[in-house]
This record gives C-alpha cells, sequence and structure tokens, in this order.
C-alpha cells in the first residue's frame, strides 16, 4: 500500500518516528539505526511495511530498503513478530543479521531483547533453509552468482545477500569486480549492499 514516505520529522521517541508528509503524520515503528539516521525537523525518507491484522494496523518505516528486506524475512520466521525483529534490527545490522544466518552466530542475535537462544535458533535454522530451498528450486543459485568472482567468499558472500532478499542478479551484479580474497566476508557483503543501494 505505502512504499515508502518522504516529508519532515515530525517526531521521535524509542522505536518510533513521525514523518509528516503534507500535513498528515504518519506514525512509523521503527529501529534505532533507522533513528539514528533521522534528525527531528529535517526531511526524511523510510521505505515503509503495513502489517495489517485483526486487531493490528501499524506502520513500520526503515531508512534504507536492506533494513526492510531484513524485517521482512524475520517476520516471515515462525514464532518472530515484528517487535523481535524490531529488537534484532536495532541490535545489528542488516549486513550482521545476514552473517548471524551465514555463520550460525545465535549471540549476535540474542543481544536483542527479548530474543532468547530457542527463536535465535529458529531464525538461522530457517532462513537458512530458505535459501536452500530456493537453490533447490532453482530461484536462487549463490554459486552461480559467484561464478565471476570465484571462491567461497563469494558464495557465503553470496548466501549472506540471499537472506537479506536479494536476487541472483542484483548479486552477481553487486559482486562483480569485487576482491574478495584481499576483503572479509562481512567487507564483501558491506560493499556488495552499498553497491546495492546506489
Amino acid at each position: 500500500m505505502f512504499y515508502y514516505l518522504d516529508g519532515t520529522v515530525a517526531h521521535m521517541e524509542p522505536f518510533l518516528a513521525v514523518i509528516d508528509c503534507g500535513g498528515v503524520g504518519y506514525a512509523c515503528k521503527t529501529t534505532n539505526t533507522t533513528l539514528g539516521a533521522l534528525q527531528k525537523g529535517q526531511r526524511g525518507k523510510l521505505y515503509t511495511y503495513l502489517n495489517v491484522g485483526e486487531d493490528v494496523f501499524d506502520l513500520y518505516g526503515f531508512a534504507t530498503q536492506g533494513e526492510l528486506g531484513s524485517f521482512k524475512q524475520l517476520i516471515g520466521v515462525s514464532g518472530v513478530g515484528p517487535k523481535a525483529a524490531l529488537a534484532i534490527l536495532s541490535s545489528t545490522t542488516p549486513e550482521g543479521l545476514a552473517m548471524a544466518v551465514i555463520t550460525g552466530d545465535e549471540k549476535t542475535l540474542t543481544m536483542a531483547p527479548g530474543v532468547g537462544k530457542k527463536i535465535a535458533q529458529r531464525i538461522i535454522l530457517e532462513l537458512k533453509d530458505k535459501i536452500a530451498k530456493e537453490q533447490q528450486s532453482g530461484g536462487f543459485v549463490p554459486a552461480a552468482a559467484a561464478v565471476s568472482v570465484g571462491g567461497s567468499k563469494s558464495v557465503e558472500a553470496a548466501q549472506a545477500l540471499a537472506v537479506l532478499g536479494y536476487s541472483q542478479s542484483d548479486v552477481a551484479a553487486a559482486l562483480k569486480g569485487l576482491d574478495v580474497e584481499a576483503l572479509s566476508l562481512e567487507e564483501i557483503v558491506r560493499q556488495a549492499l552499498r553497491r546495492m543501494v546506489k
């Protein structure tokens, strides 16, 4: 329904930003990361997700499409609601989440308030399974995305970007030309994300 909001930041408080668009204030639940990118009284743009349920009509907003993609991936995991997803994305970046999933790092996820070991394990398991299923169905093949770059770091970086919801063609284009041998896996993912945002 709403793709993004672009207006003046009218109000901010923990996990909430109000964007004034043409005299209407849209209250967006958000992360600490996004709040850090906004400034009250200044122009702000948030990519949005509308959560509609029986007793729910909540708007969520994020400073980047990567963060929005990570939020959608997280709430797609059984037992992970929007509140837990916001907590996780407030304690780690989208690339940090992707790395945690690929490397099985529960500790990064449990740093978020209200996220215990069982939920962290479920997130890792379900998002890894999703990548595996997409590989089998031909929807995403990290090896194909990384073939022009070569090396296992490229495959892992492609998998991490897949966790964030990027397509094979986007990942292949973002990884092309990166010096993967000289960079750490996290830096490869970070640079690829920067290229995709441009």
